[in-house]
């Protein structure tokens, strides 16, 4: 079954979502008028409904805006492969490590106003992260270095995931069963008891580094993460649709989350229990527990493109957001994480900032795309790119964890290949 809605549908659909009017911050406008091909742009619906048409997707939801101007926004397919409700433009997703950038930028403003130095060891706010020790060579040593905020920011703090449990320190993060911790001091606490893999500082690895820093918000502000987030990101910039815990009213908006099944080729409904609960939620994850939309999470990605604000409302400096979004990575660091691709989560020619991949090598990328742009994903699928050369934003949500196709590159070359005119004023 496939659905796509109307640009007029999505418009309505889109101030629901925000809970104001596009005039407030994002417009809508004819893509012609911000460098576009309407006809062009059809060429997002065509890879979205043949994602759902081939099996690969349940439902998609895409969106594209440049200079602030929203020029593309429709759902295809439906909530999920065992509910047949059309997909709709309002439609809820777990962002997972979308999350990720959304708690760097709160951790910021907490920087911005004094609260800590990028260089302060994460023991000075956090002690039982003082004397952490790092798996080397199968025995379990003392590091040779302190863990520092910045370090967490950029994924070189030598922490983990549980991505390849073949690994001795994965399977023990593993085991701990972190995400199922009551709080983020029980997290925290069971952390602490964890080996690093790697010396910090010497090497990007992917981890759950994030979820600390979610925890450095808390002890920094004096407030749970959630409350945090309410009340200094999301209320402020109007993002009504975006929380850990999904209010009863809107469950019925929640998008269905599924896995691939290889033997059978097919969808299938994830596990009941697999995934972290979206209702009494008690453990806030910086590093991918928030459910958003595709609106909410355009309105976070505008503040950034308008140098971090967003509707009159101030989130961070234009130089920190400017700071964030530059390369945070030393050669050698970033060189020494890459042979794991994809497990690094670093593309060809990406580099990584503060909480944000960034793309330094264009021409290697093994996609189109442009020098500084900066993105992130979540493992359902989920993608966002800001691209301030052409000062245009690209997001599209789905629910497929590990999925095997290459969504966001598709949605990369759909998005870029419509533009008839390029920032600079040449036309291609």
């Amino acid at each position: 079954m496939k659905f796509v809605v109307t640009l007029v549908t999505a418009l309505f659909y889109s101030m629901l979502a925000a809970g104001s009017t596009p005039n407030d911050g994002l417009e809508m406008a004819v893509p012609e008028s911000v460098g576009f091909s309407s006809e062009r742009l059809q060429k997002i619906t065509d890879f979205a409904q043949g994602q759902v048409a081939r099996g690969e997707h349940a439902g998609v939801v895409t969106m594209v805006a440049r200079h602030g101007k929203i020029v593309h926004f429709e759902a295809a397919g439906r909530y999920g492969v065992d509910d047949d409700r059309p997909m709709t433009t309002d439609a809820l997703f777990r962002i997972f490590s979308m999350t990720k950038p959304i708690t760097s930028v709160a951790l910021m403003m907490l920087y911005e106003e004094g609260a800590f130095q990028m260089s302060d060891k994460v023991s000075k706010y956090l002690p039982q992260l003082g004397d952490l020790r790092i798996y080397n060579d199968g025995k379990i040593e003392e590091a040779g270095y302190e863990v520092t905020i910045e370090q967490l920011f950029t994924h070189t703090a030598g922490m983990t995931t549980t991505f390849r449990p073949d690994n001795p320190v994965d399977a023990m993060y593993e085991q701990a069963k972190l995400n199922w911790s009551p709080d983020l001091d029980a997290y925290i606490d069971a952390l602490a008891q964890l080996p690093l893999r790697y010396e910090p500082g010497t090497r990007y690895h992917y981890s759950a580094a994030t979820n600390v820093l979610g925890a450095l918000i808390e002890k920094l502000s004096g407030k749970a993460l959630d409350v945090f987030f309410k009340e200094r990101v999301f209320t402020p910039l109007g993002m009504n649709d975006t929380f850990f815990e999904v209010p009863e009213d809107k469950l019925l908006r929640l998008a269905g989350n599924h896995l691939w099944d290889s033997q059978d080729n097919r969808l299938i409904p994830a596990p009941v229990g697999m995934l972290p609960a979206y209702s009494n939620v008690t453990l806030f994850l910086g590093a991918g527990g928030l459910v958003s939309s595709a609106m909410d999470y355009m309105i976070f990605c505008d503040m950034l493109r308008r140098g971090g604000s967003y509707n009159g409302v101030r989130i961070l400096g234009p130089k920190t957001v400017q700071y964030m979004t530059r390369n945070h990575l030393t050669p050698e660091v970033r060189n020494n994480g890459f042979n794991e691709f994809p497990e690094s989560h670093l593309y060809p020619g990406q580099w990584f900032g503060l909480g944000f991949g960034v793309m330094l090598e264009p021409a290697i990328s093994g996609v189109v795309t442009s020098q500084g742009e900066y993105s992130w994903g979540g493992i359902a699928d989920t993608k966002f790119i800001i691209d301030p050369e052409e000062d245009l934003i690209a997001i599209v949500m789905t629910q497929l964890v590990a999925s095997p196709w290459p969504t966001q590159f598709r949605m990369k070359v759909a998005t870029y290949q419509a533009l008839t005119a390029l920032n600079a004023g040449q036309t291609p």
